[in-house]
């Protein structure tokens, strides 16, 4: 039973980290594919490492290395890797937790800081190439103009903001969408969380295992 038991979880936790890899690629893949187009740019000028391909290459990246941990130390039964596994979980999901409440504690001054930096790239959209492409594809996907209003731009409108009128400015529509979609934002962040937590569990668990089947047969 011991081992039956072993092996089940075993494979369970290697085929888990395995779908787990695979999205860790995808997500890298993404991030590279905006790095070389560089699509949208830099926005915030006072961080300029602060791009949507950094983000996703430095995510992707992490996820394949936790992931690649939990595949070889399951399917090793290395009790080694499987520890380093579950300690870097849970200091993702402990880094998770403390990112949600600084979030939700400074949530008027970030919204102030995110407002001042749009402000201030829509005065560089005529200098600098990355900012005037981000601008576009943003304007032109959210179906937006400006950060509040069509009048956040000095000169006439970009061609890329739509030309019906009350049009809504970017800052302003993403905050809408936000709150409208919050519920599903929650249920997705939760179910994350949960899958860490499953992952962890696993992960001790067949620790704990590789023990019990070690002494079973006298190891």
């Amino acid at each position: 039973m011991g081992m039956s038991s072993l092996k089940l979880l075993k494979y369970v936790l290697f085929f888990f980290n395995l779908l787990f890899w695979f999205c860790g690629c995808c997500i890298l893949g993404f991030g590279i594919y905006f790095l070389i187009h560089n699509n949208f740019g830099v926005l915030f000028h006072k961080l300029p490492f602060l791009t949507l391909g950094n983000v996703l290459v430095i995510v992707g990246s992490i996820i394949m290395v936790v992931a690649f941990l939990g595949c070889m130390g399951s399917i090793k039964e290395n009790k080694c890797l499987l520890m380093s596994f579950f300690v870097l979980l849970l200091i993702i999901l402990l880094a998770e937790v403390t990112l949600a409440i600084l979030l939700f504690v400074y949530e008027q001054k970030l919204n102030s800081y995110v407002a001042e930096g749009l402000t201030e790239s829509i005065h560089r959209y005529y200098v600098d190439n990355s900012t005037k492409a981000a601008w576009d594809s943003i304007q032109s996907f959210l179906h937006c103009c400006g950060v509040n209003h069509t009048s956040d731009w000095n000169r006439d409108p970009p061609a890329s903001c739509p030309s019906e009128p009350g049009i809504k400015g970017c800052y302003m529509k993403t905050q809408e969408w936000f709150h409208s979609n919050f519920l599903y934002i929650g249920i997705i962040i939760i179910c994350i969380c949960m899958i860490q937590v499953l992952g962890m569990a696993f992960s001790l668990t067949l620790n704990c295992q590789i023990d019990k089947t070690s002494q079973a047969i006298g190891l």
